[in-house]
């Protein structure tokens, strides 16, 4: 496993053989596993970014308490024999002026959009500037993050991206809860009663059994939508943000 930093690293890369790409902020898990596991089965090599991205915060509490366990993370994709790892600093992804912005007008209108003003806006931007950095064949996306996802999906067709983006199904843990770097921050009783209310948001058959069942675990809701033949929620325990979205129909979204 190569450990890579700069611009120039990344141009020692072989272009012989197919690269996948696993973007991450870092505090890896079973979920980036998969995501690491298909592209090692699509691709010759595989690169992970580990990069807390700056502009993707709209709350600064949430970008300081984001978890940054780099050794261990290391030892992570070492343990996966993943071929490189990029782990730029801030300097490296964006420049000083940083006067051009990306901005979706229809998906990014509700559910995270709403919620996270510039949100996406940020996401799209280090994901095209990680694309267009590492320039890879195949890129892998979590479907927890399904809004993303699609965002991301788009911004590759729109802007004729060699990349192919591709989703992967979310992986839970035995109770049902989404695995997330997030999860880390939870008290043991707060990961006791996320479970619960990630069981009760798999096994409800409509909102309003979701809420009425949820409501005893003292659901601080933010918001619970439906729309691409999905249901998406978000919600706080112990003051950490968490999201799910779970498939009301299995058939694919064209978006």
């Amino acid at each position: 496993m190569k450990v890579l930093k700069t611009r120039e690293d990344l141009l020692k890369i072989s272009k012989e053989y197919s690269l996948g790409f696993v973007a991450t902020m870092g505090a890896l898990h079973k979920g980036h596993a998969d995501l690491i596991k298909k592209s090692q089965e699509d691709n010759d090599q595989t690169i992970v970014s580990i990069f807390v991205n700056p502009t993707q915060f709209n709350n600064k509490n949430d970008f300081e308490t984001y978890p940054n366990v780099l050794e261990d993370d290391f030892k992570f994709c070492k343990e996966m024999a993943v071929d490189y790892v990029f782990t730029p600093s801030v300097d490296a992804v964006y420049k000083e002026e940083e006067s051009i912005k990306l901005v979706e007008e229809v998906i990014s209108e509700k559910f995270e959009g709403k919620h996270r003003p510039g949100h996406f806006s940020g996401v799209l931007m280090v994901v095209l500037k990680l694309l267009n950095l590492i320039g890879p064949d195949h890129a892998y996306f979590g479907e927890k993050d399904y809004q993303q996802y699609l965002l991301i999906k788009r911004m590759a067709e729109n802007y004729f991206l060699k990349t192919k983006i591709i989703g992967v199904e979310t992986v839970r843990d035995e109770f049902g809860l989404a695995l997330s770097s997030r999860n880390l921050n939870l008290t043991p009783e707060g990961l006791d009663k996320a479970r619960k209310i990630a069981g009760l948001f798999l096994s409800s058959k409509s909102k309003k059994e979701f809420l009425d069942k949820a409501q005893k675990f003292n659901l601080k809701l933010e918001y619970y939508g439906e729309d691409w033949n999905r249901s998406l929620m978000a919600h706080y325990i112990d003051g950490v943000r968490l999201i799910d979205n779970r498939a009301k129909e299995n058939k694919e979204v064209k978006v």
